[in-house]
């Protein structure tokens, strides 16, 4: 039924047909009939299909990788709303793949998906802030866009918002609030966040003094491969 509707110009139908080839639900799986039917949908405005096809060109599936056609699509996507094709933007921006580099058209896309409740790009404007890139350099408005992502499970922002809390970046200096932000971080699996945790349990900063808390993160870093963890663990 959808092949029928998505041949009669139903978009729905042709960007649904699209994730079936994508995905080899119902079908086998084909990258290049999956192409076909984003391009058929993106084309009459499906900011779904567009995204998709999007991604399609950025990882030459079902296509040749073409990093251009790739933010050509995202960019009709991002236009009209998308928040994943905005925070694809800012990337592509950030890094200068299929276009020039150009930090200030990064933050100014990381800022509309991050406005949208993306929290990948709420963590990445962070860095921008923090870094001074694209903006003047603000500790507090990198705090707040921490803050954000942070509260939405991102590890990379919960471990940033540690550092600021522990060195009174952006924020008054807090070990309390490190040593908490460190913890989520680091039970998600984040390898500085269990080095960092440990290097509290070692000094008594934000928590008693407990040397076994310290070795036992200092044990989850290193086994991640982290070598400042392997060390202290060596001290140990």
């Amino acid at each position: 039924w959808y092949t029928k509707a998505a041949e009669a110009g139903n978009e729905l139908a042709q960007f649904k047909l699209g994730v079936c080839y994508e995905k080899g639900e119902g079908v086998l799986q084909d990258y290049k009939k999956a192409v076909e039917w984003y391009t058929k949908a993106a084309e009459a405005g499906d900011e779904r299909s567009q995204f998709n096809l999007g991604v399609c060109y950025e990882n030459g599936e079902g296509v040749l990788q073409d990093y251009k056609k790739a933010v050509e699509w995202y960019t009709n996507a991002a236009e009209a709303g998308d928040k994943n094709s905005q925070f694809k933007l800012g990337v592509f921006y950030d890094k200068g793949q299929g276009v020039p580099r150009d930090y200030a058209k990064a933050v100014e896309w990381y800022t509309k998906a991050a406005k949208a409740g993306d929290s990948h790009a709420q963590f990445n404007l962070g860095v921008c802030y923090e870094n001074g890139e694209g903006v003047l350099l603000d500790c507090k408005k990198a705090v707040k866009w921490y803050n954000k992502a942070a509260e939405a499970g991102d590890s990379h922002a919960q471990f940033n918002l540690g550092v600021c809390y522990e060195y009174g970046q952006g924020v008054t200096e807090d070990y309390i609030k490190a040593v908490e932000w460190y913890t989520k971080s680091a039970e998600a699996g984040h390898a500085d966040a269990q080095f960092n945790i440990g290097v509290c349990y070692h000094n008594g900063q934000g928590v008693p003094k407990d040397y076994e808390k310290a070795v036992e993160w200092y044990t989850k870093a290193a086994e991640a491969g982290h070598a400042d963890a392997q060390f202290n663990l060596g001290v140990c």
